[in-house]
């Protein structure tokens, strides 16, 4: 990462609902598009909470780019840094992750995942759970406004904390792939 800060510090904050996070989304993922093409190959998704519409969520839009291997994408880093994105090595062994504008106040997350994997097909089932069932939504919005309250300055113990909810989404849409 090129600046001082630990993108794990910024606050936990979880807003109502916008709806201008999808066109923000469709404005930053053109951009991406025409500088990542070369190592884009399964597309480039809006996923985390501000995708689902309806859904209270942290202000910061996810995007999720499917990319060949972690090695092969590597000269994304670069690419992406000229974009205002912040490389930061989170899970490392999985994705490419990066911040923007500052990990003090971010808007974007960035995840280069390579396609196929658990992370990349889980993102991807996560989000498309969420979307299908609004009962499901509103659980884990519950929650989601409970966690920030507890940990606003605790990103890891947030994140922590939703995991079992997680696991539990991510078992059901397998068991339902795999009928």
């Amino acid at each position: 990462m090129t600046e001082e800060g630990d993108p794990e510090n910024e606050p936990v904050l979880v807003v109502d609902y916008d709806s201008a996070w999808a066109s923000k989304f469709d404005a930053e993922a053109a951009i991406l598009q025409e500088q990542l093409a070369p190592w884009i190959v399964s597309g480039i998704h809006h996923v985390g909470s501000t995708s689902v519409p309806g859904l209270p969520a942290k202000p910061i839009i996810d995007i999720l780019v499917g990319v060949e291997s972690l090695e092969h994408s590597r000269p994304c880093i670069e690419k992406a840094a000229a974009l205002g994105y912040l490389y930061w090595p989170y899970r490392t062994e999985v994705m490419h992750w990066f911040c923007k504008p500052h990990p003090a106040r971010r808007t974007h997350h960035l995840h280069l995942v390579p396609t196929g994997s658990p992370r990349y097909l889980d993102e991807l089932a996560f989000r498309d759970a969420l979307r299908a069932d609004t009962a499901l939504a509103g659980r884990y919005a519950v929650l989601k406004r409970d966690l920030a309250v507890r940990f606003r300055d605790d990103r890891e113990a947030y994140t922590k904390h939703k995991a079992p909810f997680v696991r539990e989404v991510l078992a059901a849409s397998q068991a339902s792939r795999s009928v």
